[in-house]
C-alpha cells in the first residue's frame, strides 16, 4: 500500500471516531437544546466562517466557473441535503435504526462509482461491503438498549436518502478534489450552501434554548459539533477524497457503531462480549477486502504491465 493511501486511512479513521461520537451527542440536543434546523444551518453557517477564516493561511486557488457549479452541486448533495435529512431524520428515529442504515452508504457508493466512473464491482469488492455491513448490523443489535425511541418510517427514510446522496456526492467529486486543497472546496461548498438556506430559516438559531439560556453540557456538545463535526471532519474527508476511493471511505461508516459501542463500554453502559468482538472482526475485514480489491485504475495498469512483459518476451 502506498503512503497516500495509508495516510488516506489514517484520516478516515479521525473521521470516522469523531462523527460516531457526534450521533448521541447530536442526538441528545435534539430537540431540547435546538431543532433539527438549527441544528444544520448552525453547521452551514459556522462551516462558511470557519473555512474561509482558514483560507486566510493558505494558497489562493483560482476557481473557473465551471467548478464553481460544481461546488453549488457539492453543496447541495455533500453539505445541504446529506446533514438536512440525517439531523431531521435522526429527530425521528433511534440512533439505533440510525446506525444500522448509514451502513448501506459503502454500497449505495459501489454502485454509484460503477455507474459514473465505471469502477468494476469485484467479487471481493462487493463481498466486503456485505461482510462490514453485516458486522456493524450485528454489533448494533449485540448491545444493551435500555432506553427505547421510537423510530418512524419517515425519519429512516431520511437517513437513507442522507446515505445515497452523500455516496454520490463522494463519487461526483472524486473528478475534482484532486484539482483543488480541501480548504478551498469546503469554503466555497459551505458559503453556497449557507446562502441558500441561513437566510430562510435563522429563526430556528435565534429561538433555541441554547441561544436563550445557555448551560454548560449544551454548549460544550454544540461546541463538539460545529467545531468538530463540521469544520474538522469536512477538511479531513476532502483529503481523505485525495488519497482513497469513494467506496473505502463510505466503508468506514460501518465503524462508527463500533466507536460508539467502544465508548459505552468504557462509561459502563454497555459490557463486552464475544458478540461484539465477532461483529468488530466482521467490520475490519470488510474495510479490508474493499481496501484490497483492484480500483478500475488497477485493472488498467495491470494489463498495461502484461502488454509490456509480452512485448519484452517477444523481443528476445
Amino acid at each position: 500500500m502506498s503512503e497516500q493511501k495509508k495516510n488516506g486511512h489514517l484520516i478516515m479513521l479521525v473521521v470516522t471516531l469523531i462523527f460516531g461520537l457526534n450521533i448521541p451527542l447530536s442526538k441528545s440536543l435534539l430537540p431540547a437544546a435546538m431543532s433539527p434546523e438549527g441544528l444544520t444551518i448552525s453547521r452551514f453557517a459556522f462551516g462558511a466562517v470557519a473555512f474561509w477564516m482558514a483560507s486566510i493561511f493558505t494558497k489562493k486557488e483560482r476557481v473557473p466557473l465551471k467548478d464553481h457549479l460544481f461546488f453549488l452541486v457539492g453543496a447541495c448533495c455533500g453539505v445541504i441535503f446529506n446533514q438536512g435529512l440525517f439531523l431531521v431524520g435522526l429527530s425521528h428515529t433511534s440512533p439505533i435504526d440510525a446506525s444500522i442504515i448509514i451502513t448501506a452508504g459503502p454500497l449505495f457508493a459501489m454502485i454509484f462509482a460503477a455507474l459514473i466512473l465505471k469502477e468494476p464491482i469485484t467479487l471481493m469488492k462487493a463481498g466486503g461491503v456485505l461482510v462490514g455491513a453485516s458486522g456493524a448490523i450485528l454489533l448494533v443489535y449485540s448491545g444493551s438498549h435500555t432506553v427505547a425511541t421510537q423510530s418512524s418510517v419517515a425519519g429512516n427514510l431520511m437517513i437513507a436518502g442522507s446515505s445515497m446522496i452523500y455516496a454520490f456526492y463522494l463519487v461526483i467529486s472524486r473528478p475534482v478534489v484532486a484539482r483543488y486543497s480541501a480548504v478551498t472546496m469546503m469554503k466555497w461548498m459551505f458559503l453556497y450552501a449557507s446562502v441558500m438556506v441561513v437566510p430562510f430559516f435563522y429563526p430556528h438559531i435565534l429561538e433555541a434554548p441554547v441561544v436563550q439560556t445557555p448551560t454548560l453540557k449544551p454548549v460544550l456538545q454544540m461546541i463538539y459539533t460545529l467545531f468538530g463535526a463540521t469544520f474538522v471532519t469536512y477538511l479531513l474527508l476532502a483529503m481523505a477524497q485525495q488519497r482513497i476511493r469513494p467506496t473505502t471511505i463510505s466503508m468506514y461508516n460501518n465503524l462508527q457503531p463500533l466507536i460508539a459501542s467502544f465508548v459505552a463500554i468504557m462509561v459502563g453502559m454497555d459490557h463486552f462480549s464475544m458478540l461484539k468482538l465477532l461483529a468488530g472482526a466482521l467490520i475490519f475485514s470488510g474495510v479490508y477486502l474493499v481496501t484490497q480489491s483492484k480500483s478500475k485504475a488497477d485493472i488498467e495498469n495491470a494489463k498495461v504491465k502484461a502488454a509490456i512483459k509480452l512485448v519484452e518476451k517477444q523481443e528476445i
